[in-house]
């Protein structure tokens, strides 16, 4: 066999191992990327993959509520069961499978990547900490969707929600524009407007939580979801070799490593900040639709689905009296019930003492 075919071989066989090595790794390379977290919630670093359809419940477990079905991943250990929290961010960037973020505490693949939600987790906030009235904002401004519980309403209310709001921001004083260097992005095309919009919504953001720093010293923990999806419209206009989506890539790294940063540091160090990357969605989401700055209220417990009633944080407290007290009226009765029969009516009843000392005077 001559050192042609000798070298063609090699080069089939190196093929087939690349080949066989992206289809054990997964061709996506889509990621999560855990970028804050307090000391007592503890990521392990690993090649662990973790499915798209497990995001809501770790982001559950990460908060300290209990999921249906146990989640057998070891990137996340237990962590003190009095300590939870105060808030979880989770942002999905849709159209880029990573992101070059300078500092991370741990980045795990991402396999299956499936559309998900965090309405599961919302209405375990909603429920648990009704009363406290907690933080609740799931955000996609591409899409002008927003739904928020509790204070939300009123601490984003100044929140610009639709694409022309956001538009309108742009040109407003503190814009994001006076601050990012540009490059190649321009502020009249429609695809890089969209990407602009959300970076000023993140900024946005953080400048409401600064203005309402109480949030961050209340017990009940709070919620926010962003979808950001501004980088997939510059790949599907300009490709995603173009100058545009490089530029784009390389400012939303910078500004979601100071969004984590800043969220981090308003919530007292006790935030998790995560950021799921994923190129495409594998399937379509199915979503019930929500109206802007819709307030979701308690549900009749009177479900014709046969639902469990909602929680009520005086159950332990009621629970408790009646125990107790049933437990004490118990002990009283066979007290009470042992010292009448071994009493002896001649020297413990007044009644028989009298009795008797009239009988012998008479």
């Amino acid at each position: 066999m001559s050192l042609t075919s000798w070298r063609r071989m090699a080069a089939v066989i190196s093929a087939a191992f690349v080949l066989c090595s992206l289809l054990t790794t997964g061709v996506h390379g889509d990621s999560l990327t855990v970028l804050q977290t307090p000391e007592f919630v503890s990521f392990q670093k690993g090649e662990w993959p973790v499915s798209g359809e497990k995001i809501p419940d770790l982001v559950a477990l990460t908060m300290g509520f209990s999921v249906q079905e146990d989640l057998s991943w070891p990137g996340l250990q237990a962590g003190p069961l009095f300590q939870r929290p105060r808030a979880n961010v989770l942002v999905v960037v849709r159209g880029v499978d990573s992101l070059a973020l300078p500092q991370s505490v741990a980045s795990y693949p991402l396999e299956n990547p499936v559309p998900f939600t965090l309405d599961s987790v919302a209405e375990t906030v909603h429920s648990l900490f009704a009363e406290d009235t907690p933080v609740v904002l799931q955000l996609a401004p591409s899409e002008e969707r927003l739904y928020m519980l509790g204070k939300a309403n009123a601490v984003f209310e100044d929140l610009p929600v639709t694409l022309q709001q956001i538009r309108a921001r742009l040109s407003q004083d503190g814009s994001v524009l006076a601050s990012l260097p540009l490059n190649s992005l321009s502020r009249n095309a429609e695809a890089d407007l969209l990407f602009l919009s959300e970076v000023q919504v993140l900024h946005d953001i953080t400048a409401l939580l600064q203005r309402h720093r109480h949030l961050a010293k209340d017990h009940s923990p709070d919620l926010y979801s962003l979808e950001l999806s501004g980088l997939e419209e510059l790949s599907r206009v300009y490709s995603q070799d173009s100058p545009q989506y490089r530029d784009a890539t390389a400012i939303l790294a910078t500004v979601l490593q100071k969004f984590g940063e800043d969220v981090y540091g308003l919530y007292g160090n006790s935030a998790v900040v995560e950021v799921v990357t994923v190129k495409t969605f594998e399937a379509p989401l199915t979503r019930k639709s929500r109206s802007i700055l819709e307030s979701k209220q308690i549900s009749n417990p009177d479900s014709p689905y046969n639902l469990a009633y909602k929680y009520n944080f005086q159950y332990a407290v009621i629970f408790n009296i009646v125990l107790w007290l049933m437990i004490a009226l118990a002990l009283a009765v066979i007290a009470i019930s042992y010292n009448l029969w071994n009493m002896d009516p001649g020297y413990d009843s007044i009644i028989y003492r009298m009795t008797n000392q009239k009988i012998r005077m008479d």
